[in-house]
């Protein structure tokens, strides 16, 4: 009988191993596998782990109201008219304007729509691209009137992703030396929100006529041999070499 249950309790001693071997190795497998796929999560080159996009994001200008103050203080009108004109060179919709509704502030925002209206309409924006809606406003806040208008921006990020361990480590790019994920994201943030025009990042734009007069005079004064440049420009034949080393 004692032997019958020494027997069996090796059958289950080896069978325990076998177990633990097995789910040894499925760890070390998938430690592998995990490996392989962070080396494949992302791409050298900073410009394809953080490119640039285009989208569609918001302009918007609000003017405050106050209770005993119609119309608008010149501030709020340099604000509306450099929003137009903006409008017409950068725009992808139609202006939306939200109005208070009620409370004491109706009658301010009334008068005040009144001159946003006429400013509109003196910068060259359509009436039908004006669309204008109204809103409850909330009585523990200040009330505005907010103006807005769909744009296309360009845009990198979101910075600050840190999926590996830049240290000493098992990380492949680490041992790699490939560069680490962050880097050059700030670069491309910046890089999207200093470019002008976003479109120039898909296309070059069209070609402007030449000003005719001024290549006129230019290549009038060429054929002369005279210097071609403008008034206040240094003159080329009047220039020194340099007798640094003689």
């Amino acid at each position: 009988m004692t032997a019958l249950y020494t027997a069996m309790a090796g059958r289950r001693g080896r069978a325990a191993l076998r177990l633990v071997a097995a789910g040894c190795l499925a760890t070390l497998l998938s430690g592998c596998y995990q490996s392989q796929t962070a080396r494949q999560a992302y791409a050298h080159d900073y410009r394809e782990r953080h490119p640039i996009t285009l989208k569609e994001g918001d302009r918007r200008v609000e003017i405050f109201l106050g209770r005993n103050r119609g119309g608008l203080n010149p501030a709020q009108r340099a604000d509306v008219l450099s929003f137009a004109q903006l409008w017409k060179r950068e725009a992808t919709s139609g202006i939306v304007i939200d109005v208070p509704k009620g409370g004491p502030t109706e009658h301010a925002a009334n008068e005040s729509m009144r001159e946003v209206h006429s400013i509109l309409a003196a910068s060259g924006v359509p009436r039908n691209a004006v669309y204008v809606r109204n809103y409850r406003p909330p009585a523990t806040s200040l009330v505005s009137i907010k103006i807005n208008y769909t744009r296309m921006v360009a845009e990198a990020g979101p910075c600050g992703q840190w999926p590996e361990n830049l240290g000493p480590g098992q990380d492949a790019s680490y041992q790699d030396n490939r560069p680490y994920h962050n880097l050059g994201c700030a670069y491309q943030r910046n890089m999207a929100a200093m470019i002008d025009n976003p479109a120039d990042l898909v296309q070059p734009r069209g070609e402007t006529p030449a000003y005719t007069a001024r290549r006129s005079i230019a290549m009038d004064k060429y054929r002369k041999g005279e210097n071609p440049s403008g008034a206040g420009a240094p003159a080329f034949d009047t220039s020194k070499i340099s007798e640094i080393g003689k």
